[in-house]
């Protein structure tokens, strides 16, 4: 093995399941990849980070598929969706729709780290008010907010962007504030600071 060459960042999870889980299968493959010294970051969104050689990448992110585990870019993209635990079960609080919008979103290239979240009821484990772009589900349709913060001395709850979404509305919304987001925001400007430049009422209308 060369020492010296590149190493990149993979960050890595159990998919979008009844909590934050991994088992001994992936545990095991994912250490397969790591050396004396190696360590893991855990991150605060349900991922954890581990660096692999640049050459090797694609092969250890298909052994790492096979495994169960899904697989993301590290950097400025859309992360993977934060979720809640689904305690109430998988189609009450909605994992097939958390899998379906992590499908279409996670990975995709953005002006600046993008983190979006989802809960499956109004006690709002899955912290969707305090994320980038945050999904609540309530009874039979979702509401969707953006803008949350979590962090700093300006750290804010987000503004509701629009409610009882179908799934369907849901995705298309979601994808466009993303898209719009990646045309217009400026590198490296948070997604909360391009919602006070762009305008709230701005990026609504453009939406309906």
């Amino acid at each position: 093995m060369n020492q010296k060459e590149k190493k990149v960042k993979l960050a890595v999870n159990g998919g979008i399941s009844f909590g934050a889980k991994l088992n001994a299968k992936q545990l095991t493959v994912i250490a397969e990849h790591m050396i004396e010294g190696d360590e893991l970051e855990l991150t605060t969104f349900q991922q954890l980070s581990i660096e692999i050689l640049e050459s090797d990448v694609e092969v250890v992110k298909e052994k790492f598929i096979k495994a169960g585990l899904s697989c993301y870019p590290v950097g400025d993209f859309v992360k993977s969706l934060r979720t809640c635990n689904f305690c109430k079960g998988a189609e009450e609080e909605g994992m097939p729709v958390a899998i379906e919008l992590n499908k279409r979103i996670a990975g995709i290239p953005v002006p600046f780290t993008l983190k979006p979240a989802y809960t499956g009821c109004p006690v709002g484990c899955g912290e969707p008010l305090v994320n980038d772009i945050g999904v609540m589900k309530i009874r039979n349709s979702y509401d969707l907010y953006i803008g949350g913060k979590a962090k700093g001395k300006d750290a804010k709850t987000g503004t509701l962007l629009m409610e009882k979404l179908t799934p369907d509305r849901l995705y298309d919304i979601v994808e466009n504030i993303i898209r719009i987001y990646a045309e217009h925001g400026k590198k490296r400007e948070p997604f909360f600071k391009f919602i006070n430049r762009y305008g709230f009422e701005n990026l609504k209308s453009q939406l309906i």
